[in-house]
Protein backbone atom coordinates (compact mmCIF):
# COMPACT_ATOMS: atom_id res chain seq x y z
CA UNK A 1 0.00 0.00 0.00
CA UNK A 2 2.43 2.04 1.06
CA UNK A 3 5.01 1.96 -2.33
CA UNK A 4 1.63 1.90 -4.24
CA UNK A 5 0.75 5.47 -2.74
CA UNK A 6 3.60 7.22 -3.51
CA UNK A 7 4.15 5.30 -6.94
CA UNK A 8 0.74 6.76 -8.02
CA UNK A 9 2.29 10.02 -6.95
CA UNK A 10 5.07 9.29 -9.82
CA UNK A 11 2.50 8.19 -12.45
CA UNK A 12 0.62 10.95 -11.72
CA UNK A 13 -2.53 8.75 -11.08
CA UNK A 14 -2.62 10.36 -7.54
CA UNK A 15 -2.50 14.52 -7.37
CA UNK A 16 -0.24 15.71 -4.17
CA UNK A 17 -3.70 17.49 -2.99
CA UNK A 18 -5.06 14.02 -3.06
CA UNK A 19 -2.43 12.54 -1.26
CA UNK A 20 -2.79 16.04 1.35
CA UNK A 21 -6.68 15.23 1.88
CA UNK A 22 -5.83 11.36 2.45
CA UNK A 23 -3.40 12.29 4.74
CA UNK A 24 -4.92 14.26 6.58
CA UNK A 25 -7.69 12.05 7.21
CA UNK A 26 -5.40 9.09 8.35
CA UNK A 27 -2.34 9.67 10.02
CA UNK A 28 -1.09 6.43 10.18
CA UNK A 29 -0.40 7.58 6.34
CA UNK A 30 2.57 9.76 8.37
CA UNK A 31 5.24 6.92 8.05
CA UNK A 32 4.58 7.15 4.28
CA UNK A 33 5.02 10.44 3.58
CA UNK A 34 8.17 10.40 5.53
CA UNK A 35 9.30 7.26 3.65
CA UNK A 36 8.69 9.53 0.65
CA UNK A 37 11.17 12.27 1.36
CA UNK A 38 13.85 10.04 0.52
CA UNK A 39 12.58 8.87 -2.64
CA UNK A 40 14.81 9.53 -5.73
CA UNK A 41 11.87 10.65 -7.72
CA UNK A 42 11.60 14.16 -7.60
CA UNK A 43 8.03 14.25 -7.67
CA UNK A 44 7.68 12.44 -4.78
CA UNK A 45 10.29 13.68 -2.50
CA UNK A 46 8.79 17.25 -3.04
CA UNK A 47 5.31 16.30 -2.93
CA UNK A 48 5.70 14.65 0.35
CA UNK A 49 7.91 17.55 1.53
CA UNK A 50 4.75 19.92 0.51
CA UNK A 51 2.68 17.75 2.37
CA UNK A 52 4.05 17.24 5.65
CA UNK A 53 5.09 20.96 5.45
CA UNK A 54 1.93 22.04 5.71
CA UNK A 55 0.36 19.43 8.24
CA UNK A 56 3.19 20.30 10.39
CA UNK A 57 1.18 23.61 10.62
CA UNK A 58 -2.36 22.54 10.98
CA UNK A 59 -1.51 19.19 13.41
CA UNK A 60 1.57 19.67 14.44
CA UNK A 61 1.18 17.26 17.46
CA UNK A 62 0.54 15.11 14.95
CA UNK A 63 4.25 15.94 13.35
CA UNK A 64 6.02 16.18 16.48
CA UNK A 65 7.41 12.87 16.85
CA UNK A 66 8.89 13.44 13.06
CA UNK A 67 10.47 16.24 14.52
CA UNK A 68 14.04 14.79 14.51
CA UNK A 69 13.22 14.09 10.44
CA UNK A 70 12.80 17.63 9.97
CA UNK A 71 16.29 18.46 11.61
CA UNK A 72 18.01 15.72 9.07
CA UNK A 73 16.74 17.42 6.72
CA UNK A 74 17.52 20.90 7.22
CA UNK A 75 21.21 19.58 5.64
CA UNK A 76 19.00 18.11 2.71
CA UNK A 77 21.38 18.08 -0.79
CA UNK A 78 17.83 19.36 -2.34
CA UNK A 79 16.92 23.07 -0.98
CA UNK A 80 13.80 22.59 -1.57
CA UNK A 81 13.58 20.18 1.24
CA UNK A 82 15.67 22.28 3.64
CA UNK A 83 13.01 25.09 2.82
CA UNK A 84 10.08 22.55 4.24
CA UNK A 85 11.87 21.20 6.87
CA UNK A 86 12.58 25.31 7.91
CA UNK A 87 9.14 26.01 7.85
CA UNK A 88 7.98 22.48 9.64
CA UNK A 89 10.48 22.63 12.38
CA UNK A 90 9.19 26.61 13.33
CA UNK A 91 5.70 24.80 13.00
CA UNK A 92 6.50 22.24 15.65
CA UNK A 93 7.90 24.62 17.68
CA UNK A 94 5.13 25.56 19.65
CA UNK A 95 4.10 21.76 20.94
CA UNK A 96 8.06 21.22 21.62
CA UNK A 97 7.88 19.85 25.32
CA UNK A 98 11.30 18.13 25.10
CA UNK A 99 13.14 21.15 23.79
CA UNK A 100 14.54 19.80 20.95
CA UNK A 101 14.35 23.20 19.49
CA UNK A 102 16.50 24.57 21.68
CA UNK A 103 19.21 22.21 21.07
CA UNK A 104 19.20 22.78 17.41
CA UNK A 105 19.03 26.59 18.06
CA UNK A 106 22.31 27.55 16.64
CA UNK A 107 22.37 24.77 13.77
CA UNK A 108 18.75 26.46 12.63
CA UNK A 109 20.13 29.92 12.47
CA UNK A 110 23.56 29.17 10.95
CA UNK A 111 21.14 29.28 7.54
CA UNK A 112 21.10 32.95 8.09
CA UNK A 113 24.80 32.61 6.28
CA UNK A 114 23.59 30.20 3.45
CA UNK A 115 24.49 31.26 -0.47
CA UNK A 116 21.01 31.31 -1.37
CA UNK A 117 18.30 33.94 -0.72
CA UNK A 118 15.53 31.91 -0.79
CA UNK A 119 17.08 29.78 2.73
CA UNK A 120 18.10 33.30 4.12
CA UNK A 121 14.47 34.72 3.59
CA UNK A 122 12.88 31.20 5.08
CA UNK A 123 14.83 31.85 8.43
CA UNK A 124 13.72 35.40 8.59
CA UNK A 125 10.31 34.50 7.58
CA UNK A 126 9.57 31.26 10.09
CA UNK A 127 11.79 32.90 12.89
CA UNK A 128 8.40 34.71 14.36
CA UNK A 129 6.24 31.57 14.98
CA UNK A 130 9.51 30.67 17.10
CA UNK A 131 9.55 33.50 18.81
CA UNK A 132 6.08 33.25 19.84
CA UNK A 133 6.15 29.68 20.98
CA UNK A 134 9.27 30.43 22.84
CA UNK A 135 9.44 33.70 24.31
CA UNK A 136 12.51 32.74 26.63
CA UNK A 137 14.48 32.51 23.08
CA UNK A 138 13.65 35.77 22.01
CA UNK A 139 16.76 37.79 23.03
CA UNK A 140 19.00 34.81 20.99
CA UNK A 141 16.18 35.33 17.91
CA UNK A 142 16.96 39.18 18.25
CA UNK A 143 20.46 39.04 17.84
CA UNK A 144 20.57 36.46 15.57
CA UNK A 145 18.50 38.91 13.20
CA UNK A 146 20.22 42.14 13.97
CA UNK A 147 22.98 40.17 11.84
CA UNK A 148 21.45 40.12 8.66
CA UNK A 149 23.09 43.29 7.41
CA UNK A 150 26.22 41.82 7.64
CA UNK A 151 25.77 38.86 5.47
CA UNK A 152 28.01 37.99 2.55
CA UNK A 153 27.26 38.32 -1.34
CA UNK A 154 26.95 35.55 -3.04
CA UNK A 155 26.33 34.64 -6.39
CA UNK A 156 22.88 33.83 -5.43
CA UNK A 157 23.03 36.44 -2.81
CA UNK A 158 22.89 39.95 -4.41
CA UNK A 159 22.68 43.29 -2.95
CA UNK A 160 19.17 43.66 -3.64
CA UNK A 161 18.71 40.14 -2.21
CA UNK A 162 19.91 41.87 1.21
CA UNK A 163 17.51 44.82 0.67
CA UNK A 164 14.55 41.69 0.31
CA UNK A 165 15.75 40.17 3.52
CA UNK A 166 16.23 43.47 5.54
CA UNK A 167 12.41 43.69 4.51
CA UNK A 168 11.43 40.75 5.64
CA UNK A 169 13.19 41.07 8.86
CA UNK A 170 11.47 44.09 9.80
CA UNK A 171 8.18 42.29 9.39
CA UNK A 172 9.06 39.42 11.63
CA UNK A 173 10.50 41.76 14.11
CA UNK A 174 7.30 43.77 13.94
CA UNK A 175 4.80 40.78 14.95
CA UNK A 176 7.01 39.73 17.81
CA UNK A 177 8.58 43.66 18.92
CA UNK A 178 6.21 43.98 22.03
CA UNK A 179 8.46 40.93 23.49
CA UNK A 180 11.76 42.39 22.84
CA UNK A 181 13.46 43.47 26.12
CA UNK A 182 13.79 47.63 25.76
CA UNK A 183 17.98 47.30 25.06
CA UNK A 184 17.55 45.03 22.37
CA UNK A 185 14.46 47.47 21.07
CA UNK A 186 16.71 50.36 20.45
CA UNK A 187 19.03 47.77 18.41
CA UNK A 188 16.28 46.93 16.21
CA UNK A 189 14.88 50.53 15.85
CA UNK A 190 18.50 51.90 14.68
CA UNK A 191 18.11 48.71 12.48
CA UNK A 192 14.56 49.63 10.98
CA UNK A 193 16.50 53.50 10.75
CA UNK A 194 18.92 52.83 8.28
CA UNK A 195 16.52 51.07 5.85
CA UNK A 196 14.32 55.10 5.84
CA UNK A 197 16.13 55.79 2.59
CA UNK A 198 16.63 52.50 1.02
CA UNK A 199 16.48 52.39 -3.01
CA UNK A 200 13.91 49.60 -2.32
CA UNK A 201 10.46 51.47 -1.92
CA UNK A 202 8.56 48.79 -0.42
CA UNK A 203 11.81 47.99 2.26
CA UNK A 204 11.54 51.92 2.62
CA UNK A 205 7.48 51.57 3.32
CA UNK A 206 7.88 48.98 5.42
CA UNK A 207 10.59 50.75 7.59
CA UNK A 208 7.88 53.62 7.89
CA UNK A 209 5.18 51.48 8.64
CA UNK A 210 6.89 49.66 11.56
CA UNK A 211 8.24 53.23 12.92
CA UNK A 212 4.74 54.14 12.90
CA UNK A 213 3.45 51.22 14.42
CA UNK A 214 6.48 51.01 17.43
CA UNK A 215 8.60 54.25 17.71
CA UNK A 216 6.61 56.30 19.89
Amino acid sequence: MENGLLERLADKSMTRDELYLKAKGNFDLLPVLVEGLYSSKATIRYACGSIVMNLSEEHPDKLYPYMNVFVDLLSSRYRILTWNAIAAVANLARVDSEGKFDAIFDKYFSFLNDEYMVTVANIVGNSSKIASAKPHLVPKITRQLLKVENISLTPHLTEECKRVIAEKTIQTFSMFFDRIEDEQKEEVLAFVKRHLNSSRKTLKKEAEKFLRKWHN
